[in-house]
């Protein structure tokens, strides 16, 4: 009895189960470098109220909190005290802060803001530029806490658990 053709079971190539395993391996790679691994903090530029920039690069060698915020946003209006209760404990260790109002927000109601709550750190327009240097940033308040080598240490999406984030400043500014 011979087999014909047809009913021969097909092997697949090693070659085809390689190129897989390569394929695989880069997908993996690439997410441990996207998601997992420390980040750098982007090259952006920040103008501040008063019309002086300051840039990540100025900040390196310090520990600093970037947060995206809006004035029309209810949870960042919600935090904003405690960001500055945050500031003021971590200033004299050497914390530096940007707070970077969104390039939807009307420059006047920062201002006003920033005046009548006396905000003590540094208050930025975004023009649209530093939100999409730090990955494209939409949802306020959005909060980076990046350590003296520039390195991403976390990415708050939303309010902060305050405790987590005093923990982490202090071990940063020790270090």
């Amino acid at each position: 009895m011979s087999q014909t053709p047809a009913s021969t079971p097909r092997r697949a190539s090693p070659v085809r189960y390689i190129a897989m395993a390569i394929v695989a391996a880069a997908i993996a790679v690439a997410g441990y470098f996207a998601f997992g691994g420390q980040q750098q903090a982007p090259d952006a530029t920040f103008t501040l109220l008063s019309g002086q920039k300051i840039s990540t690069a100025d900040l390196k060698g310090k520990v600093y909190l970037v947060n995206f915020w809006a004035t029309s946003c209810e949870t960042c209006m919600k935090e904003m005290p405690q960001m500055v209760d945050t500031y003021n404990r971590f200033k004299g260790k050497g914390l530096e802060f940007v707070a970077v109002a969104m390039n939807y927000d009307a420059p006047m109601y920062v201002v006003n803001y920033a005046q009548t709550r006396q905000l003590p750190f540094k208050i930025a327009m975004d023009d649209g530029s530093a939100a999409k240097q730090f990955g494209n940033v939409q949802l306020t308040p959005t909060t980076f806490v990046i350590d003296k080598n520039g390195k991403i240490l976390k990415r708050y999406v939303g309010e902060p658990q305050f405790a987590e984030l005093d923990q982490l400043l202090t071990e940063a500014l020790s270090t």
